[in-house]
């Protein structure tokens, strides 16, 4: 037999993503010459565990990791990207992505200028990075990422956020697939799951992006700031 037939061994997620890490079978994409650091929905629906259902946690300190590149991209001259989601009142823009529940907790009851649609007080966000809301999972579909890119010559992008098996994967898809290098730095991304969390960080570093730790990330920008 020359293919392979569905591996079911028992391992869990995680111990599946450490034997990848730690047995890398593919070569790195690496850093370019210039990066963006795109932070995928730090808003209080998907991060503020003490006040939405909808929210989750990994990391504790994920925020304050994304915080600490953003920094250092800003201080290397690279930009730096902060997204959301939120919907119309009668929520058309959500499309079909709206329709499997209708609860007060439901992505599509996500509103403009709401609690739900605020970013987390948290994040450190300046005047100089770039802001918008998103209606899809990917942080590229019908929005002015791809333009900001290109305007700044980026060849780079840093994913961060959540959740790791939405809208990050996507994005890390989205970039991957318009010919940029992706990195998704591991302690910046969450999920609810485990079980999501890292198999969706083993098919990204296995497919899509170098999915490395946070720190291999903020020592290639101090190099450069």
């Amino acid at each position: 037999m020359i293919g392979t037939r569905m591996v079911e061994d028992g391992r869990t997620a995680r111990e599946i993503f450490e034997d990848v890490m730690a047995n890398p079978a593919r070569a790195r994409f690496g850093f370019g010459g210039k990066l963006a650091i795109v932070n995928v929905d730090f808003q209080n629906a998907y991060t503020r565990i003490d006040r939405y259902k909808t929210a989750y946690e990994t990391d504790p300190r994920q925020t304050e990791h994304a915080n600490t590149i953003s920094r250092l991209a800003r201080a290397a001259a690279m930009p730096v990207v902060w997204t959301r989601v939120a919907f119309a009142d009668d929520a058309s823009d959500a499309g079909v992505w709206g329709t499997r529940t209708d609860t007060p907790d439901s992505l599509q009851n996500i509103k403009y200028g709401s609690d739900r649609h605020a970013y987390d007080e948290r994040c450190d966000i300046q005047a100089s990075d770039t802001q918008f809301t998103k209606r899809m999972p990917s942080a590229f579909h019908e929005t002015p990422l791809q333009s900001l890119l290109v305007w700044h010559q980026v060849d780079t992008v840093v994913v961060t956020g959540g959740s790791t098996s939405g809208c990050v994967r996507a994005t890390a898809v989205d970039s991957l697939s318009r010919g940029y290098r992706t990195i998704v730095p591991i302690e910046t991304t969450a999920d609810k799951h485990a079980s999501y969390h890292f198999a969706n960080l083993t098919d990204l570093q296995l497919k899509y992006a170098d999915v490395v730790p946070v720190q291999e990330v903020a020592d290639w920008l101090e190099a450069r700031g």
